[in-house]
């Protein structure tokens, strides 16, 4: 069984994460005939759309109360917590949590559950992951102008995990713009996949937005999406003022990713995340968390 280590924030010590599918993610990512198949199947919308249409159907809701148990989901910090009353397995995936379960720092905040990585500066990101590996925010956004505007400024990633609250809120106050989609495959964010192939982030289907703050500057928010994931659903409205630690929106089913970019000379990340990431751990966080200071 393989495991990924990380470091849990609250004691330092270095915890252990099960990879769903380890197995087949080591064929898909790691073999030949695996990126074979890779590029014919799995990272196509049509497979991704079957998955989701049966997480939304009633079929799967007998799932819920196996994944609450192998997964050790406490359901009594949620607003339903109990496993009957949510209509499929998207409804509970998707669940919200009660407000006073995630209270909110007073700087930048973690948009969301999962870990993190946090890197002061974007050419060390390359250095996290595989040789001949390069990340590139002008392909991630699609946009050299836009890219060009964060491409010296800092960046963290937080991977949400499948058991993980799969809501997604806002790191700060200020005003949000549109988010604009960004067609993309499906492929997984596994850090087993991710080793293998950063482009992953470049070529996944994902959708940004910006948010223009006093204090930060103006703080780009992206989602990623994965493999059996359909949507990346926005619930805010945009160009109006949002509250910090606010609802920005939520992941269909799947594991997914949220991709934060600072301009330079904006932010400074805390220490902790940043040491833990330059020794090659993700650190693991909560919602509204402190993960950054002004600079």
């Amino acid at each position: 069984m393989e495991y990924i280590e990380y470091i849990e924030r609250e004691s330092g010590e270095v915890q252990k994460e099960v990879v769903p599918g380890e197995g087949m993610l080591k064929w898909l990512y790691g073999s030949f005939f695996g990126k074979a198949s890779l590029h014919v199947l799995v990272k196509r919308k049509v497979v991704s759309a079957v998955g989701g249409r049966f997480m939304n159907s009633r079929l799967s809701k007998g799932q819920i109360k196996r994944f609450v148990k192998k997964n050790g989901i406490d359901l009594s910090i949620y607003h339903e917590s109990d496993s009957k009353s949510y209509k499929h397995f998207n409804d509970f995936f998707y669940r919200k949590i009660q407000d006073k379960q995630r209270p909110i720092g007073d700087a930048i905040v973690s948009p969301a559950d999962g870990k993190i990585l946090a890197f002061p500066s974007l050419k060390d990101v390359d250095s996290f992951f595989i040789k001949g590996s390069e990340f590139s925010i002008n392909s991630f956004l699609g946009n050299k102008k836009l890219a060009e505007k964060y491409v010296d400024g800092t960046m963290a990633i937080i991977r949400l995990a499948p058991a993980d609250y799969h809501r997604y809120h806002f790191p700060a106050e200020g005003i949000a713009s549109k988010s604009k989609k960004i067609k993309g495959k499906y492929f997984s964010v596994s850090p087993l996949a991710l080793k293998k192939s950063l482009e992953i982030f470049c070529q996944n289907q994902r959708a940004y937005s910006i948010l223009k703050t006093e204090e930060y500057g103006d703080i780009l928010i992206s989602e990623v999406g994965a493999t059996m994931v359909g949507s990346i659903i926005q619930t805010y409205k945009k160009d109006t003022f949002v509250e910090k630690g606010s609802e920005k929106g939520y992941f269909a089913f799947g594991g997914s990713t949220v991709v934060l970019f600072f301009e330079k000379d904006r932010v400074v990340f805390d220490e902790d995340i940043v040491e833990n990431t330059r020794h090659g751990y993700e650190t693991s966080i909560k919602m509204g968390e402190n993960i950054a200071q002004k600079l």
